[in-house]
């Protein structure tokens, strides 16, 4: 077995998933269990379990004794799981926000900057990766009448930072799907709603991100709540569901617990209207709060 190297996954999340992924079926093919691994390595059952899912760091002792468990003794083969490990073990830009990110988003923007495909659903604002900074100002201050401060600035920098992986020459596809109360919603202000409504026109008329909107005689019914899908190109990563709430977030990626978002999504494609029929709804939109503002 090869691993590539650190060609594998697009960040530091996504390269120790792989990493883990490989370890933990070289372990299952000679038949030793995690707590032998973990004695192995100085370590509990519980250790190799996070691991193996990405959830911790690697050392490269560790590994190196792990490979020799399993047998693996082709210099080159190991030379690339320690590689990994290297790459695996790189700070991801985002950690330069690490003082006003908060630690449960951390491992979210390193499997999102890895994702071939992102499905978002929202119900309340325009999605993170497609707000405006004036819009995205208005969210991360919730309201505040003073919302200029150090602290804040960060906050939306950090967003506006995440967007340029839609930039990138391998940008990931980008369906989101918002509820159509989002867009009468005033985060900030007409002024800047209608800015927020100009930059989706911008966003969807590149080939790789799509918006649709759910009516809101077709709302409620496909999903309760905001998440979103990420999808990866490599087959050993799974798809991930993610949902936020006041204090945290979850990761979700057992195939049976998925699939509940991944139907929600299907229902939603159909519920919503198409994005060529979202682009005339935005373009009604824009022109109703133009004379709004007038």
């Amino acid at each position: 077995m090869t691993t590539g190297g650190a060609e594998h996954g697009g960040g530091p999340t996504a390269r120790r998933m792989v990493l883990g992924a490989h370890l933990r079926r070289l372990r299952e093919s000679v038949g030793i269990t995690r707590s032998e691994a973990g004695y192995q390595i100085r370590s509990s059952e519980s250790k190799i379990s996070r691991l193996e899912l990405g959830r911790v760091g690697f050392k490269e002792r560790d590994v190196a004794d792990l490979l020799t468990m399993y047998g693996v003794a082709d210099e080159q083969e190991r030379d690339n799981f320690l590689g990994m490990v290297k790459e695996s073990n790189k700070p991801g830009w985002w950690q330069s926000y690490s003082d006003v990110m908060p630690r449960w988003l951390d491992n979210f923007v390193g499997l999102e900057e890895a994702a071939s495909r992102l499905q978002v659903y929202e119900l309340q604002f325009i999605p993170g990766l497609m707000q405006t900074e004036d819009y995205a100002r208005a969210v991360v201050s919730h309201g505040s009448p003073d919302p200029y401060n150090d602290v804040m600035e960060q906050r939306v920098a950090f967003r506006m930072r995440r967007q340029k992986i839609l930039q990138r020459p391998d940008a990931p596809r980008l369906w989101a799907v918002i509820d159509e109360s989002v867009l009468h919603r005033p985060i900030g202000g007409h002024a800047v709603l209608l800015g927020q409504i100009e930059k989706l026109l911008e966003l969807t008329a590149t080939p790789h991100i799509s918006l649709q909107v759910v009516e809101m005689h077709r709302s409620g019914y496909a999903a309760e709540g905001a998440f979103t899908l990420l999808r990866f190109a490599e087959p050993e990563l799974p798809n991930i569901a993610y949902i936020e709430h006041l204090s945290g977030s979850l990761l979700i990626e057992r195939l049976d617990e998925v699939e509940p978002y991944s139907r929600a999504l299907d229902r939603l494609a159909v519920d919503a209207l198409t994005p060529d029929q979202t682009r005339q709804f935005l373009l009604k939109r824009r022109s109703e709060l133009r004379s709004d503002l007038d």
